[in-house]
């Protein structure tokens, strides 16, 4: 990980706290000023960690939750590491959480997103799959 190593301790130590205040600190600590963070899903990019700051700091009193992340793991080398976890919303349910960090010079430079709700294995597959604890938030 080389110099990307304290920028990523940031990350470690924001998701085991578990919310978004501490996630938002550790960008606004670890991202270069060009910063983008991109959600595939809903078609969002988000340029310059002010912006992003903005959202962070917005988000329970635009939806009325306090989400609580749980780090699974991160993985990765060089300048891109996977943080894996989960997202509880307020309701229960955890989201998987997966982000690809894309370093250049030390400093977090973009960071795309993605969130999937759980869902029911279907029954056709059980002959093919070996059955495991869905993620969960803990």
């Amino acid at each position: 990980m080389g110099d990307n190593r304290a920028a990523m301790e940031k990350f470690r130590k924001a998701f085991e706290a578990g919310n978004v205040e501490s996630f938002s600190a550790a960008i606004d600590a670890a991202a270069s000023d060009e910063f983008v963070e991109e959600w595939p899903q809903s078609g969002e990019r988000i340029r310059g960690k002010a912006t992003v700051k903005q959202i962070n700091e917005g988000y329970s009193g635009a939806t009325g939750t306090t989400p609580k992340m749980n780090l699974r793991r991160i993985v990765g080398e060089g300048d891109v590491q996977v943080i894996e976890g989960t997202i509880d919303y307020g309701d229960g349910t955890p989201v998987s959480y997966v982000g690809i960090a894309e370093f250049k010079g030390g400093k977090l430079n973009k960071i795309t997103e993605y969130f999937a709700s759980p869902f029911a294995a279907p029954a056709w597959r059980a002959d093919f799959v070996e059955r495991m604890e869905p993620a969960g938030v803990r």
